[in-house]
């Protein structure tokens, strides 16, 4: 927002001292050096011939007395000037001795000059009245011109941002109809580009929290469907069952039917419920080597059990600014993976650049398939089918790896080992 008060000063700012410095500049341009000839210039040029003329007939000693009779009698501005203080070019010199005296014009007003024949030394001016109507006018117009043209100004800055809300408007009212893939483009004359990647963060968000609902939702009615049948079936036979050996072996399978359910239900729950997870992280200072081989540690009774052995290089005393939990969680289900798909080998690698921090996960199993590396990090997607249900596999691991990883701004990615030619699996965090 800091950038939209600037252009704002700017625009006001700026528009006031453009336009100010214009109107000055076509003020002068129509007034200076300009004297217009109106009927009371005439009058009063005959005026000042019949001052002058009547001057020139009187002593010296009496001309300031005269001069005041005549402000008095006609309610003129009239008064005398000293010629030696009056500098003008030669070619305006003799204009004050001909008939209606040098028309000149000051600041303020205009004004008549004339010599007096039989003194000299000293020039009559007569001031001419100002047209006071015009002026205000003038400045009345002057006034309007400035405040049409700043609103101008203002109207032609508003409208890329009135047309950038009309865009964020537009796109507020499609999502809130169920078009959810709905962004707004970024452009450069925008105003409001915090808002606008904010608005578009946000939408991102809701887009996928509605399709991992909906994933979630059309999952869990399809897997629960299997052990509610299991369920009703059982009791059906444990109630047709008249052999209490029979009856105690349904209700055992009921048992782990419901175990299933609630395990599957505890698994969907938790993953619906980790963007509310992702809004409390806590973020600190951990050393990445030794988070690691807490997590190896973690898993080192599956890789016993499968004879795998799990190998850890990189920096040992590298840290970075993370949530250990998460962090963590994430690793445990990545190296449980690997161990599970491995013949004999895991290896993970910490690679410490100046632009990354990169965690790699490979193992030396079949690896993922070409055309599977586009769908593996989708919630309940399983690409092996031994991996079942029943055995607590939900295909939610590697989602919530891609979850986590988005909540520290970095990424995830699949592939497969040129090393080890299984698979492999990179975390990227930013620096």
């Amino acid at each position: 927002m800091r950038g939209l008060y600037i252009s704002i000063i700017f625009t006001v700012l700026g528009s006031l001292f453009f336009i100010g410095w214009g109107l000055d500049e076509l003020v002068e341009y129509t007034t200076e050096d300009k004297i217009t000839e109106t009927q009371t210039t005439i009058v009063y040029r005959q005026l000042i011939n019949g001052l002058a003329s009547d001057l020139s007939a009187i002593n010296g000693s009496l001309l300031s007395a005269r001069v005041k009779q005549f402000q008095q009698h006609y309610q003129i501005k009239a008064r005398l000037a000293s010629s030696k203080k009056i500098a003008l070019p030669s070619s305006l010199i003799a204009q004050l001795t001909q008939s209606g005296g040098l028309l000149l014009a000051s600041s303020s007003n205009q004004y008549l000059l004339k010599s007096i024949s039989n003194h000299p030394e000293f020039l009559l001016r007569l001031e001419l009245p100002v047209a006071a109507a015009d002026n205000e006018n003038i400045n009345f117009l002057l006034t309007l011109i400035l405040y049409v043209s700043i609103c101008g100004i203002l109207i032609l800055w508003l409208i890329p941002l009135t047309r950038r809300l009309y865009l964020l408007n537009n796109a507020a009212a499609k999502i809130g109809s169920g078009q959810l893939d709905v962004r707004i483009a970024s452009s450069r004359l925008s105003y409001i580009k915090v808002l606008e990647q904010s608005f578009n963060t946000m939408a991102s968000k809701i887009e996928k929290l509605v399709a991992d609902n909906k994933i979630l939702a059309r999952s869990l009615s399809h897997d629960i469907r299997t052990p509610m049948a299991c369920l009703r079936f059982g009791i059906e036979a444990a109630l047709d069952s008249k052999s209490v050996e029979k009856k105690n072996n349904y209700l055992s399978r009921m048992d782990n039917e419901l175990t299933n359910m609630e395990e599957m239900t505890s698994a969907f729950l938790d993953y619906a419920s980790m963007e509310r997870q992702g809004l409390n992280l806590k973020k600190q200072q951990t050393n990445v080597y030794a988070l690691i081989t807490s997590a190896i540690n973690d898993c080192q009774v599956l890789a016993e059990q499968r004879n795998i052995t799990v190998g850890l290089t990189g920096d040992e005393t590298l840290d970075y600014l993370l949530d250990y939990h998460w962090s963590y969680r994430a690793l445990v289900n990545l190296i449980s993976n690997a161990i599970g798909y491995a013949n004999s080998q895991v290896l993970l690698t910490i690679d410490n650049t100046n632009q990354h921090l990169t965690i790699t996960v490979e193992d030396d199993g079949k690896g993922i398939a070409d055309d599977k590396l586009a769908i593996i990090f989708t919630p309940f997607v399983k690409l092996d089918a031994d991996r079942s249900r029943e055995q607590g596999h939900f295909g939610l691991g590697l989602a919530i790896c891609s979850k986590v990883m988005d909540w520290h701004q970095g990424s995830i990615n699949a592939g497969n080992s040129k090393q080890l030619s299984g698979a492999c699996f990179t975390l990227t965090f930013p620096k």
